[in-house]
């Protein structure tokens, strides 16, 4: 099992799974001694059909929500726990940290124990199909031979469906929640930037960078980048319009901040630049740019989707969503209905664009917990 390297930021209720050594990757090159880090909730059934996977976005670690083992509130506290949407009196629930991350499981930080060093840029090529084995990986190593549903939000929701295709039968049930069969242009061109701004840092060092010389520009740049997408112009008029801050920039930063909103995102990117390791963010967005269904449908990403076999779905998307449209949801939903999926679509009004299912448990909390309880009578 590989070592914590110094820039993982692993949650203290994390388990971990060994993955089978060598785990070789889809386009080339396996990992020795990897491991993927995770955490449940609630208890598995006598006859292991209760069993719920949830597969998360770029950034999140495996603590989805407070257990006894880590009661710090988790990133989707309000979906999941006794008596929530997600509820962890009738289902048992697995959240896993996806590999390439930093947050417990192997990734670019990981130290690599053929040179005792971190991979660096020596990680082989990661691809969501990569993740989508690691995570089946967890659930057979769980003993379950079948999920009553795997539930994936944005990056997830990609996870989720190569999840699927790769492992016929693997879950009864699917929500994909703001995710997509395939990244489109506009994403791909902004994790572009996201990637270029941390690689033009010249503490980046070609991936070589430590505490005393490493690239806070530009994972600066790069979570201001993403925060933006994340929600919707709609929202960003709501909460600050054209607020100006107090006039005390100075005489040498008269082009700095100004305005209330320029002031917010860069206290989120703050907060977030030393929690996450930028060669691991690198890794992980290429990783999305890459994905694409339709490689496995001779090209038409709508054959590819007919072609994975699960009884049921829900596609949720939110209408301000710009980063993964609505109309890549309404996709998903009418490719699995095509191979004979009993497949629902639904658009929210969120005016909280990509984040809303974060957020906005008001909507998305009702639209799931329906969707659960059904696959339960």
């Amino acid at each position: 099992m590989n070592a914590a390297g110094p820039f993982e930021r692993i949650p203290p209720g994390s388990r971990f799974v060994d993955l089978p050594s060598p785990f070789e990757f889809k386009r080339g090159g396996a990992l020795h001694g990897a491991r993927v880090a995770y955490e449940t909730w609630g208890e598995l059934d006598a006859a292991g059909g209760n069993a719920v996977l949830i597969l998360t976005g770029l950034s999140p670690n495996a603590h989805a929500a407070s257990h006894d083992g880590d009661p710090e509130p988790g990133w989707w506290e309000a979906m999941l726990g006794p008596g929530k949407p997600i509820d962890s009196d009738r289902w048992f629930v697995i959240c896993v940290n996806t590999l390439g991350s930093c947050k417990g499981s192997t990734g670019a930080a990981s130290i690599d124990p053929a040179t005792g060093a971190p991979y660096r840029l020596a990680f082989p090529d990661l691809s969501i199909e990569d993740c989508a084995r690691a995570a089946h990986a967890v659930v057979r190593a769980l003993g379950i031979e079948q999920l009553a549903c795997v539930i994936g939000n944005s990056m997830g929701g990609m996870t989720a469906l190569a999840y699927l295709h790769l492992h016929p039968g693997a879950a009864r049930a699917h929500i994909n929640v703001s995710g997509s069969a395939q990244a489109l242009p506009f994403s791909i061109a902004i994790r572009s930037l996201q990637r270029e701004a941390i690689r033009l840092d010249p503490h980046w060092n070609g991936g070589d960078y430590d505490d005393a010389r490493y690239p806070e520009n530009g994972m600066r740049i790069a979570r201001k980048l993403g925060v933006v997408t994340y929600r919707s112009a709609m929202e960003w008029d709501g909460r600050f319009g054209r607020v100006r801050l107090d006039d005390d920039t100075g005489e040498d930063e008269r082009f700095g901040m100004e305005f209330q909103v320029e002031s917010y995102l860069e206290g989120h990117a703050k907060r977030f630049v030393r929690s996450f390791d930028p060669n691991c963010y690198l890794y992980l967005g290429r990783a999305m740019d890459w994905f694409d269904l339709a490689e496995y449908g001779g090209g038409d990403v709508m054959r590819g989707l007919a072609s994975i076999r699960v009884e049921r779905a829900l596609a949720i998307g939110v209408e301000t969503d710009i980063l993964f449209p609505l109309q890549q949801q309404q996709q998903v939903a009418d490719g699995l209905r095509a191979g004979g999926c009993d497949a629902e679509f639904l658009a929210l009004p969120s005016p909280q664009g990509h984040d809303a299912f974060l957020v906005d448990i008001a909507r998305f909390g009702p639209a799931i917990r329906g969707f659960l309880d059904a696959l339960s009578h």
